[in-house]
């Protein structure tokens, strides 16, 4: 069983950076592909970043791209999220997860944390 836990939310005002970690155990972390989803009050979760087992490929939410980097430290099972130039609307709970796959869906992944406030105010 993998377990996954968040840290580095918080609130920032507009422009601001947030560097989120996520750090796994319980499972082999390179062979896990990770993923960041995000959801903000009244909406569905949705796909912010993924990286895959090695690092070699990642993916973004269109929304995202070129504020945020996903990053792995397979060394360390560690994987974490670079947001710049943050957004009210980026306002969220953050997810961490894990799975089999390379995925920009919810079902692709088998393992969850408890997720982590990132509130960006105007």
């Amino acid at each position: 069983q993998v377990q996954l836990v968040e840290s580095g939310g918080g609130l920032v005002q507009a422009g601001g950076s947030l560097r989120l970690s996520c750090a796994a155990s319980g499972g082999t972390f390179s062979h896990l592909a990770m993923g960041w989803f995000r959801q903000a009050p009244g909406k569905e979760r949705e796909f912010v970043a993924a990286i895959s087992q090695g690092g070699g490929a990642s993916a973004y939410l269109d929304s995202v791209k070129g504020r945020f980097t996903i990053s792995r430290d397979n060394a360390n099972n560690t994987v974490y999220l670079q947001m710049n130039s943050l957004k009210p609307e980026d306002t969220a709970v953050y997810y961490c997860a894990a799975g089999f796959s390379f995925s920009r869906s919810t079902q692709g992944y088998a393992y969850w944390g408890q997720g982590t406030q990132v509130t960006v105010s105007s």
